[in-house]
């Protein structure tokens, strides 16, 4: 199975009757990105990370303003942020641990990773009657600590600690997985391959379990029901790299419902209509007030995780569960049984490897019913109905640099409503078919006369509002380095909201700057090479050259006279 190198990017399917309408808020190359339903940026905090970004009420959002070198502190994050809709920082927690990867600088840091939860919401989503905080209460958050513990390796341990902290940024209570051990239900075959190599990562410790979810259970039947594992203060998370999913009493700190590791075992419930869970993110009780109220929904990824024996996928037993597709699954936490599941072939589509994301990834429950996914390794957004119909795609348009490679990858996004967010105007959304193949590109051959495409007036517009497509690949030395006048480069790319409108421009320009400056427009898909180079991580990006040097950068939605202003700079001296 092959991915194509050129598609389309934001907003490709909306149909408005059958989605939940709001806006979804996603960590982006450019920061927390706010969007509307046809893919409009209606917002951005530009530079706020977010591991992962979420909007609370008032349109605050949550985030971090950055990253520790990896070498020191894998995945920790610097703090845990509170800003307004302006960026102003109106909370902020980074008390948890000092460290001091420079000689001489010790600073206090957060060192939170993939999750976090405010008093009033259990899962951080949108709930009727489900409100979270802005201006006081407490905060959940998943946090890296180093542990020694040779009671499971002899190898340091990098640990994902459960910390409570208050508004004032104390913390009142804290849970720590390596203390139970004994309750996580490895076999011996795995006790002995932890020993040995619990998953090293880059700062030189195990990261044995890799937790990527936290929340509480909230409120639910199951407790209503007289059943104490399910008590809404409870914590629920799950282990990536272990394939296991728990709740931890929070008064007793006892794990006191888990079903993996292994999920060939012979355990008090039959497993066999649930099947492996392999990888798995964002595992989640629907919260009370949403259809499915009280179940379990996770993104079981697939790909790779778990401990055992070698095998001929795993030559010394880490990794050894695989598998090559994904699926999104709604289950009884009970009876152990599927609800509801979305995957490719249950889409309609004939392969269960179209689906896939082998890492990172969500699901959010709709008040409709619907589910918004997030295929996170190809940045792909997309909601879903309880027939697994697609009614509402969206895919990151922007790039960075990222596990090795250019990519535009989304750890988790999340749908809000409307009224979230005072200050805007509640838009008036229509919907958006998808494209035809004529808005992506040119066809091989003209399509028959009289077909609905030969008319189709889309594709057209779009192809001629970009300007042709360039021929070939730049020679970068003749063409730019040694280039007699400035050289502009634009880098475009198909289905580029922004491209449309800085395309005329760029025609502009050219005409009027004629013999004073180079042009060179560069389709990302077709120089991949030189968007690695140049860092190009969105589009448009415009960079210009003078005498072999780069001069001025621009990228994003530009207005003529800010690409003068940069010519000018450019063409000072």
């Amino acid at each position: 199975m092959g991915h194509p190198s050129i598609y389309p990017t934001g907003t490709t399917l909306y149909q408005a009757d059958r989605a939940w309408s709001g806006y979804t808020i996603f960590p982006s190359a450019k920061g927390a990105l706010l969007i509307d339903m046809r893919g409009n940026e209606v917002q951005l905090w530009a530079g706020l990370d977010g591991f992962p970004n979420k909007i609370l009420p008032g349109g605050f959002v949550l985030g971090s303003s950055g990253s520790r070198e990896p070498r020191k502190g894998f995945q920790d994050q610097l703090d845990l942020l509170q800003v307004d809709w302006d960026g102003n920082i109106v909370w902020k927690f980074d008390r948890n641990e000092q460290v001091e990867d420079e000689p001489g600088s010790p600073r206090f840091i957060a060192r939170q990773h993939h999750d976090f939860q405010r008093d009033g919401s259990s899962t951080g989503y949108y709930a009727p009657g489900s409100i979270p905080r802005t201006d006081g209460g407490n905060t959940l958050i998943l946090v890296h600590t180093n542990v020694e513990n040779h009671g499971i390796s002899d190898k340091p341990l990098l640990d994902d600690r459960f910390i409570e902290v208050d508004w004032q940024g104390n913390i009142v209570w804290d849970w720590l997985p390596s203390d139970h051990f004994d309750e996580l239900g490895f076999d011996e075959a795995a006790k002995n391959l932890l020993f040995r190599d619990p998953s090293m990562v880059t700062s030189g410790r195990g990261d044995w379990l890799h937790i990527n979810s936290l929340s509480t259970l909230g409120p639910n039947r199951w407790y209503d029901g007289g059943d104490g594992r399910f008590h809404p203060d409870n914590l629920i998370w799950d282990a990536r790299n272990a394939n296991i999913l728990a709740i931890t009493d929070k008064k007793t700190g006892k794990i006191v419902w888990r079903i993996g590791p292994d999920f060939g075992q012979s355990e008090a419930l039959d497993l066999e209509g649930l099947g492996w869970i392999i990888g798995q993110h964002h595992l989640h009780m629907i919260p009370h007030g949403l259809p499915g109220e009280g179940n379990l929904l996770v993104f079981d990824n697939g790909g790779w995780g778990g401990y055992g024996p070698p095998s001929a996928t795993s030559l010394y037993g880490i990794n050894d569960k695989r598998r090559d597709y994904s699926r999104v699954i709604e289950f009884n936490p009970v009876t152990r049984e599927i609800e509801w599941e979305y995957t490719a072939e249950k889409a309609g589509l004939s392969d269960n490897y179209r689906f896939y994301s082998p890492y990172i990834s969500s699901a959010q429950r709709l008040p409709n019913g619907n589910t918004l996914i997030t295929e996170g390794s190809d940045g792909r957004l997309f909601e879903v109905t309880p027939s697994c119909e697609t009614v509402w795609e969206y895919v990151n348009p922007y790039y960075s640099r990222k596990l090795g490679g250019i990519t535009n990858m989304v750890y988790r996004a999340y749908r809000v409503p409307y009224d979230w967010i005072p200050q805007l105007d509640r838009p008036h959304e229509a919907a958006l078919s998808p494209p035809t193949y004529l808005s992506l590109g040119y066809p091989p051959s003209a399509p028959p006369a009289g077909s609905s495409l030969a008319s189709d007036p889309k594709g057209a517009f779009f192809m001629s509002a970009l300007g042709d497509p360039p021929t070939g690949t730049v020679n970068f030395d003749a063409d730019v380095l040694a280039s007699s006048v400035p050289v502009l480069l634009y880098f475009w790319a198909m289905r580029c909201k922004h491209c449309t409108a800085v395309s005329p421009i760029i025609d502009q320009l050219e005409k009027g700057y004629a013999g004073r400056l180079k042009i060179v427009r560069l389709n990302v898909e077709e120089e991949k090479d030189l968007v690695e180079s140049l860092q190009v991580m969105a589009t448009p990006t415009l960079i210009l050259y003078k005498d072999g040097k780069p001069a001025g950068r621009k990228n994003s939605a530009v207005s003529k006279h800010e690409i003068e202003a940069m010519l000018s700079i450019g063409n000072k001296g």
